[in-house]
């Protein structure tokens, strides 16, 4: 049986279909510094697009909530390759770098909402997954 929150998610990209963060259509910037970019998301609001930095943010705040809200095991929502339905080309798993989620998680613990990009990622988890 499909999970909750996999029937949400695509029920809402079936239903919406522009999107005024989709990566064709904003100014990207590649950067190897991916922990360090990533951690500054957490704390700064004005910051450009970052990649691959951006991916591992929203990994994790998607992650993060779908916990808490769907009762799923953060670890393995973060290793589905699924996790932000195929929308981020930058996007790898916690299995496929787990050495860098390491170091970002460590650097973000404990995990606050109100800081930084995270509420402007929140707005778009509620509305993507309808809560």
């Amino acid at each position: 049986m499909e999970k909750e929150w996999k029937i949400r998610q695509a029920l809402y990209h079936k239903l919406n279909g522009d999107y005024t963060d989709d990566l064709k259509k904003v100014k990207i910037e590649i950067n190897k510094n991916i922990v360090e970019n990533a951690v500054r998301y957490f704390y700064n609001t004005d910051m450009p697009f970052i990649y691959p930095s951006k991916s591992y943010v929203v990994a994790i705040c998607y992650a993060y909530w779908l916990s808490k809200d769907f009762g799923e095991d953060f670890y393995e929502l973060l290793s589905d390759k699924d996790l932000l339905y195929g929308n981020d080309p930058y996007f790898k798993t916690y299995e496929e770098d787990t050495k860098t989620y390491d170091e970002i998680l460590k650097k973000i613990t404990p995990f606050n909402e109100n800081k930084g990009i995270v509420p402007d990622i929140k707005n778009y988890y509620m509305a993507e997954f309808f809560i």
